[in-house]
């Protein structure tokens, strides 16, 4: 993507280079990345899951100081921080288009671990969203994960495309869809329940292509590749089959790799919030 020379956010906290401090959360790797996206979005689903997790991992605790930044570091930053200017320019456009005004989230870059108003989390964690403090966290170290363990093509533009679902999880902070979903799963058996999940994660995923619809001057040849490559990494089908051999689709919380291609290639062709019926179409 045309990001060089660009505007960069100051919405961004960049703690790469203080040392992570409190209560990590255990396991390491793509298993650390699982069990924090089942913590925070899979339910009772998640906490049953994420003690198999982690004693597939051994239960090791990670507590790894940052190192100061190198100038490949310094260079993420600011591209971070432009893919954040991009997301705060679109949905302050759209919300005012409908009326609405954007409320702009920070963005922190950490290494090592972090503390949230979700709880602490390790440098497994990956990209997620923090709805009690309204920040979204990430530790680029993700990326390599992805690429090297499940495949993904990588680039900076899968990077801004897990930057746009995490915008987009704000987008469902902002808009009352999170708190209503959570309302929604109260007395919902476990499957049932994680269908609800599934389409607050797929609707995310057609955020995300909204914002590239609206930047698509922008792009350039490869980027929307990454960005399904990155989709279809993280499905629900494709980490199970990685990680047990099989497939549970009762215990599904994101949706499959299918299902987070199609949407966010469905926001990218519309570019139209309105289309984004994902709750209507899941069940």
């Amino acid at each position: 993507m045309k990001w060089q020379g660009r505007r960069q956010s100051d919405n961004v906290e960049d703690r790469r280079s203080i040392s992570g401090g409190g209560k990590a959360l255990v396991g390491g790797g793509v298993i650390g990345i699982i069990i924090l996206l089942l913590n925070v979005f899979g339910g009772e689903t998640g906490q049953q899951i994420a003690p198999i997790l982690e004693q597939m991992q051994g239960g090791q605790q990670q507590t790894e100081a940052a190192a100061p930044l190198s100038k490949e570091d310094e260079e993420m930053g600011a591209f971070v921080k432009t893919m954040l200017a991009y997301n705060e320019d679109t949905w302050t456009k759209i919300f005012a288009e409908h009326r609405m005004t954007y409320e702009k989230p920070k963005l922190v870059l950490f290494k090592g671990s972090v503390q949230t108003a979700c709880g602490g989390a390790s440098s497994a964690s990956g990209p997620f969203y923090c709805p009690g403090d309204r920040k979204v966290y990430m530790d680029l170290a993700f990326f390599e994960e992805l690429k090297t363990k499940f495949g993904a093509k990588g680039g900076d533009f899968a990077i801004a495309y897990v930057i746009a679902h995490e915008i987009g999880h704000h987008i469902q902070t902002l808009m009352g869809t999170s708190s209503k979903m959570r309302q929604m799963q109260q007395g919902k058996s476990d499957a049932e329940a994680n269908k609800l999940s599934v389409a607050l994660e797929l609707q995310a995923d057609f955020y995300a292509g909204v914002w590239a619809h609206d930047n698509q001057k922008d792009l350039e040849v490869g980027d929307i590749d990454e960005a399904l490559s990155a989709a279809n990494a993280v499905g629900d089908d494709a980490i199970q089959s990685k990680m047990q051999g099989h497939v549970i689709p009762d215990s599904f919380t994101h949706g499959t790799s299918e299902q987070r291609m199609y949407w966010f290639k469905k926001g990218f062709k519309t570019g139209d919030i309105t289309q984004g019926t994902t709750f209507e179409e899941i069940r």
